[in-house]
C-alpha cells in the first residue's frame, strides 16, 4: 500500500424528515431563479415529486421539470435533457430523485455549458480538465431512494446507447452545492426497491473497505456504513413507514458514495456491463455479483474482513461474514444468479472485455485479467 492519495468530502447536507421544505431556498441559495427539476419517468407524477414542484412554484422559481430519464439513464436522455434546459434559459438543476435521476441531473447541469460532446469528460485520466469549469451550473440534490449515494459524488453513470457500455462522466464540479436528504421521501418505495438500493449501498463500503488503496477516512466511513445497513435495511424493508431506519439508510448511502473515492472493485466492474446490455437493476446486480468477488478477493481480505465481521457482531470472522452475505441477500428474495435476474443469452467475452475496461476494476485488491474476470461471470451466471 502507498501512503498517498486525493481526498474530498462531500457538500453541505441538509439531513432530516421535512427538510425538503427547504428546497426552494437552497436553489435561490445557490443563485437559481429558474431552475429545472430532473427525475425520471416513474417518479414524475408521483406526490413527492409534484409537491417539491409545488415548493419551486411558490417561491418564484416556476415550476419547470424534465423526467425523460431511463432507470439507466443513457447519452439520449442527457442530449434531450441538455435541449431542454438551453431551450428554458435555465440557470440551474434540481436533481431529484433515485441514482438515474440524480447521475441524469447532474450531468444536464455540466453539459449544458460544454461545447465539445459528452465522451470527451469519460472518467479517463486527466479528461475532465477538458470542460470549461466556469460553465457548470449548480445543482441541488434531493435524493428519494438510500443506496447509489450518487448525491454526494462527482460523477454520473450514463450508457452508451451505440457500444451499449456504462461510462462514468466525471468532473469535480458535478459535486451538488447542497444536498437534501429527506428520509420521509423514501417511504413510498416498493419493498423490492428498497432492498435492492440498500443493498447498493452496502455494496459500495464492502468494495471501498476492500479496496487497496490509502484512504483511512473512508475506510472509516465504510465500516459504519456496512453496520448502519445491517442494522437498518431489513427493518425498513419490513416497515416501510419506519423513519429511523429510513433515515439510517439515507446516512449509509450517502457514507457509501463517500468512501468509494477510495475504489469500487470487480462488484461494479462486473455490474455496469451486465446492467447496460440487459438493463438489470444495478444494486440488485450488485448483490448478486458479491458472494463471488469475496470469494476471488479472499487471499487479500480475510484478514481484513475479520475485524469487520467482529464489528458487525458476526461469528466466524471472514467466512462468517460471507454466509452473512448468503443470508442478507436471501431474506430479501434476492436472485441467487444472474440467470434468475433475467441474463439470458449473454456474450461473456464482451461482458469480460467491458469489464476491464470499466475504472471499477483498478480498485479489486486482487488484479482482474481475463481468466479471473470470465470465472467470475460464469460463477455468477
Amino acid at each position: 500500500m502507498t501512503l498517498t492519495g486525493n481526498w474530498s468530502y462531500p457538500t453541505a447536507i441538509k439531513f432530516g424528515v421535512g427538510r425538503v421544505g427547504e428546497l426552494a431556498q437552497a436553489c435561490k441559495d445557490a443563485g437559481m431563479s429558474k431552475p429545472l427539476l430532473v427525475t425520471d419517468k416513474g417518479l414524475a407524477e408521483l406526490d413527492i415529486t409534484t409537491q417539491a414542484v409545488a415548493l419551486l412554484k411558490d417561491a418564484g422559481l416556476g415550476g419547470h421539470v424534465f423526467s425523460e430519464v431511463d432507470p439507466n439513464p443513457n447519452d439520449k436522455n442527457v442530449e434531450e435533457g441538455v435541449k431542454v434546459y438551453r431551450d428554458g434559459g435555465h440557470d440551474g438543476v434540481v436533481a431529484f430523485g433515485g441514482g438515474s435521476g440524480l447521475d441524469l441531473g447532474k450531468c444536464v447541469a455540466f453539459m449544458a455549458g460544454q461545447t465539445r460532446p459528452l465522451w470527451d469528460f469519460e472518467d479517463i485520466g486527466d479528461w475532465w480538465t477538458r470542460a470549461n469549469a466556469d460553465a457548470i451550473a449548480p445543482v441541488i440534490a434531493v435524493p428519494t431512494t438510500a443506496g447509489t449515494g450518487s448525491e454526494v459524488g462527482r460523477a454520473s453513470v450514463i450508457s452508451n446507447t451505440d457500444s451499449h457500455e456504462k461510462k462514468i462522466i466525471f468532473h469535480p464540479k458535478m459535486l451538488p452545492v447542497t444536498v437534501i436528504c429527506d428520509p420521509a421521501l423514501t417511504v413510498g418505495m416498493p419493498a423490492f426497491i428498497t432492498a435492492g438500493t440498500g443493498l447498493d449501498a452496502f455494496a459500495h463500503c464492502v468494495e471501498a473497505y476492500s479496496s487497496p488503496h490509502y484512504h483511512p477516512m473512508s475506510q472509516g466511513i465504510a465500516l459504519e456504513g456496512m453496520k448502519l445497513v445491517k442494522d437498518n435495511l431489513p427493518v425498513a424493508y419490513a416497515d416501510a413507514q419506519n423513519l429511523d431506519a429510513r433515515a439510517n439508510m439515507m446516512s449509509a448511502a450517502a457514507m457509501g458514495a463517500t468512501a468509494f473515492q477510495k475504489g469500487l472493485g470487480a462488484i461494479h466492474a462486473l455490474s455496469h456491463p451486465i446492467g447496460a446490455v440487459h438493463n438489470t437493476h444495478h444494486g440488485t446486480t450488485n448483490a448478486v455479483c458479491m458472494p463471488a468477488v469475496l470469494k476471488m478477493n479472499e487471499p487479500i481480505i480475510r484478514a481484513r474482513f475479520e475485524g469487520v465481521a467482529a464489528y458487525l457482531n458476526i461469528a466466524g470472522g471472514f467466512d462468517g461474514f460471507c454466509q452473512f452475505v448468503d443470508e442478507f441477500n436471501a431474506s430479501f428474495s434476492i436472485p441467487k444468479n444472474l440467470s434468475e435476474l433475467g441474463v439470458k443469452n449473454p456474450n461473456i467475452d464482451k461482458l469480460v472485455d467491458a469489464a476491464l475496461r470499466d475504472p471499477s476494476c483498478g480498485g479489486n485488491p486482487v488484479t482482474m485479467d481475463e481468466v479471473n474476470t470470465k470465472a467470475l461471470f460464469e460463477a455468477v451466471l
